[in-house]
């Protein structure tokens, strides 16, 4: 959707349909914000032999005929795939009818949509140059712009009115994603007593479906199930403790904010690898999901907190491990695209 504004303010007479399918929170997000959506069968890929790895390719066959019906009503001129299970179905269908296939890899590890459409087209971007894909130019990863034009430090005091929290002395943001992460939650709720005695602030994002007592006191530890509008939890913050997805990632760059990364001990690893460059750059620290206890944020995270030049300096460094245009830069390949398929075409 971060692209789709994009290529919409780049060329406002383009008519933009999403693809989407029952599954996940496609229906809800992207009719928010204002784009059509079709839906296909999905066709999530089994990790082992079973009946249901026998029956995938007559699923997405049939699922891939839903696509090309798709492309063919709106008079599709270029298919944009960000992997997952409606982009397999869709690169397939965009291949039949010999249309451009854009590819965007947000995440360090490639998934098997995005590494076989590779092979279709040479129009492949990723976040980073650490992804490994055929043709892959690494742009960063496109981003809302109320993310990429947040100036913190002037959004700092009235952010933290927003929350309660106070003009001055360190703030400590805690999210799990939206939600949350119950080994984050204990963590850092669990060194509330040494965070208030060291003078940090903290905002706690804990998920809907978490909760966390804190006792009252000051300075404010202010405790919340979720954050609509996540640049004001930006604003607010000097510094984040937080899981390591690529969007996750990608916005704290963008913004300059250090964090402490616990990646998702899951999914083979993929979200260490997303939190490499933040790290290598000085920007971030990396801990593993078993390691961080209340002792951890005690014995390494509140020293830090306290220390405004080491913050300081790792803000600088966040920030320069980050893109803030991949928006504009993979909307303006989708044009060119465009514009090369019409020149051949006359």
């Amino acid at each position: 959707m971060n692209f789709a504004d994009a290529l919409r303010r780049l060329e406002p007479a383009a008519e933009i349909t999403a693809l989407g399918t029952v599954r996940g929170l496609d229906t809800t997000l992207i009719p928010a914000r204002g784009y059509p959506l079709e839906l296909i069968p999905p066709v999530p890929l089994p990790r082992e032999l079973n009946p249901a790895l026998l029956r995938t390719p007559g699923r997405l066959a049939g699922s891939a005929r839903a696509a090309a019906a798709v492309l063919d009503r709106v008079r599709a001129e270029v298919v944009v795939g960000f992997g997952g299970y409606v982009a397999m179905s869709a690169y397939l269908a965009a291949r039949r009818r010999g249309l451009p296939i854009v590819v965007h890899e947000a995440n360090a590890r490639p998934g098997i949509a995005n590494r076989l459409a590779a092979r279709m087209t040479t129009h492949v971007f990723t976040a980073s140059p650490a992804v490994r894909l055929a043709h892959a130019t690494a742009i960063g990863i496109p981003l809302r712009q109320a993310i990429t034009g947040l100036d913190r430090a002037a959004s700092r005091d009235a952010a933290r009115r927003r929350f309660g929290l106070c003009p001055e002395g360190p703030v400590l943001l805690v999210t799990g994603g939206s939600q949350g992460a119950q080994a984050i939650n204990d963590a850092v709720s669990g060194a509330a007593s040494a965070l208030r005695a060291a003078g940090v602030q903290v905002l706690h994002i804990t998920g809907p479906r978490h909760a966390v007592e804190v006792p009252d006191g000051e300075p404010p530890y202010v405790v919340v199930p979720y954050v609509d509008e996540m640049r004001y939890a930006y604003a607010a913050a000097d510094f984040v403790v937080c899981r390591s997805g690529a969007m996750t990632c990608a916005e704290l760059a963008a913004v300059g904010l250090p964090a402490a990364y616990v990646p998702l001990p899951l999914r083979g690893g993929e979200q260490r690898l997303n939190a490499m460059s933040a790290v290598a750059a000085g920007g971030a620290l990396l801990v593993d999901n078993a390691a961080l206890d209340s002792a951890w944020i005690e014995a390494t995270l509140i020293p830090l907190l306290t220390d405004p030049e080491r913050l300081g300096a790792m803000a600088a460094r966040a920030s320069a491990a980050g893109a803030s245009d991949a928006d504009v830069v993979l909307a303006g390949h989708v044009l060119a695209a465009i514009t090369e398929r019409r020149a051949v075409a006359r």
